[in-house]
């Protein structure tokens, strides 16, 4: 007896949905147990919460079937759903522009450790530049505001639960500050066995045998935490029409008026809801969400979302010119409906990872730019490169210390003295990773105004007022330790392990 295809089909369509049934089920019953490990009432009403939008999430997660998009439906996004920044700043501004700043709330994603720049605690407590943390500038940004303006934009920041306490602690130096900040919480969600599917904490606990069974879920999640932690709702009462969120990290993400302008000045019935920030992709940026048009609608597709058919296509610098820098402007009164609404369909990114025993697992994520196809009048804005100015790495960090930008009222911009507007490509190896090591190496940042290229290998140091100019190339063979001497000015040259200085 045979079988038609089809009757093949729906048994194993049958057959998958027993079995996806099956692992909702057995999920269902670990979370049970794991909330009843929950000490106290205020734990177990925000486990409770947070395990309930971990259940919705896993349910997405079981129903989804290969890659989330379908490649031969993705069209370039239409002329005017990307406008370039100058015609947005070529808008004189109006008078009145507190009023417009009266309507603004600034949105700091938080939620990241200085790991991997070898920090302990918050990366936003790091010294970036004069002393000044991460956190410092930013207050200093929106202080300078509030102050120029008379205006009340406060500050919110959106922590994980590796990072809320640590952030709290230092809020208190900012009391006297012209700046109201809040902060919420994102999810705490379990991170899943990638073979049994099933939880890998054994109680609600953070420490010992938990302590890395659980993860904050990706910065998708400000939509829910916002909402739940009541400060949407807050924000809406003060007047606030609109917040600008942005990664603590990226030194270039500013409230900009101009863009705040355009918002606000537009009629209610075709105001935007969401606009993101975009920049020119550079080949250091081959990996970045870009913007698509999909099914009639502006998307964010992920390097993580495409089929790995079209890896090389999604990095072509040619067919995909423009990335997402995460600089979002986002209306209230949208988020506010679309969640009642249940109507934010975000993407889920899988991400594995490998814990410290060596057991792999998988943590389910959602980024906050794809909900831009959920909300009405979504555009994207072409804006300048020094909008992007992320600090993920040692490279980043000396070059926002040195003297190629100009720190004034907690805002760094490219320095006058800089003939060209673009950034140097700095590569600095793994002896200057950790930001510790990193300082060590420098007695003095070195001049870069006119650097073009550095790369630097092996054992490494520089002393004071260095001189850097065109393409600098300097490797320390293993064993060997090159000291570039004070006041030494390097042109155009590559330094090798036994000292030699050769012109490049």
């Amino acid at each position: 007896m045979f079988l038609s295809r089809g009757a093949l089909n729906a048994g194993m369509t049958e057959f998958q949905e027993k079995l996806r049934q099956q692992h909702e089920n057995s999920m269902h019953q670990e979370l049970g147990k794991l909330l009843s490990t929950a000490e106290g009432a205020e734990a177990e009403v925000g486990s409770q919460r947070d395990l309930k939008g971990f259940k919705q999430l896993f349910h997405r997660f079981l129903q989804v079937k290969g890659p989330s998009v379908d490649w031969a439906k993705i069209n370039r996004p239409p002329e005017d759903s990307i406008q370039p920044y100058e015609r947005i700043r070529s808008r004189a501004l109006p008078e009145g522009v507190a009023s417009s700043l009266n309507k603004l709330a600034v949105v700091k994603l938080n939620g990241g450790l200085g790991t991997s720049m070898g920090c302990k605690g918050p990366k936003s407590l790091i010294s970036v530049r004069s002393e000044n943390t991460f956190l410092d500038l930013t207050v200093q940004q929106i202080e300078h505001l509030n102050k120029t303006y008379n205006a009340d934009v406060p500050l919110v920041l959106m922590n994980s639960f590796n990072t809320d306490e640590d952030t709290k602690k230092i809020l208190q130096k900012y009391t006297h500050h012209r700046v109201k900040i809040y902060t919420f919480n994102q999810s705490r969600y379990p991170r899943i066995n990638k073979e049994s599917l099933l939880p890998v904490a054994t109680s609600m606990g953070l420490t010992g045998e938990n302590s890395e069974a659980w993860y904050p879920p990706g910065h998708g999640d400000i939509y829910a935490s916002f909402h739940n932690s009541g400060l949407l709702e807050q924000l809406l009462a003060q007047g606030k029409e609109y917040i600008f969120v942005s990664n603590i990290d990226n030194l270039g993400a500013t409230v900009d008026l101009h863009i705040l302008n355009h918002l606000v000045s537009q009629p209610a019935e075709t105001r935007c809801e969401f606009v993101m920030e975009v920049t020119d992709k550079t080949r250091a940026d081959v990996k970045g969400g870009t913007l698509i048009e999909y099914e009639g609608k502006l998307r964010l597709l992920e390097i993580a979302q495409v089929p790995k058919a079209h890896v090389d296509e999604f990095k072509s610098v040619t067919k995909f010119k423009i990335f997402n820098t995460n600089n979002l402007w986002i209306s209230l009164p949208a988020i506010k409906r679309l969640h009642k609404q249940n109507a934010m369909d975000l993407e889920i990114i899988v991400n594995p990872k490998t814990l410290n025993g060596g057991l792999n697992v998988i943590q389910l994520e959602t980024a906050v730019g794809a909900a831009i196809k959920s909300f009405d009048n979504a555009l994207g804005i072409n804006v300048p490169r020094s909008r992007f100015l992320p600090v993920k790495t040692s490279s980043d960090l000396l070059l926002v210390m040195s003297n190629l930008y100009r720190l004034e009222a907690g805002s760094l911009t490219m320095s006058e003295k800089r003939e060209f507007p673009t950034t140097p490509h700095v590569k600095l190896g793994s002896s200057f990773t950790k930001v510790q090591d990193f300082l060590r190496r420098f007695e003095s940042i070195p001049d870069m105004l006119e650097l073009d290229h550095l790369t630097v290998s092996g054992d490494v140091t520089f002393g004071k007022q260095v001189a850097l100019k065109g393409t600098v190339i300097i490797i320390a063979n293993h064993g060997d330790r090159i000291d570039i001497p004070a006041g030494a000015m390097l042109e155009n040259k590559i330094v090798s392990g036994n000292l030699r200085i050769l012109d490049h």
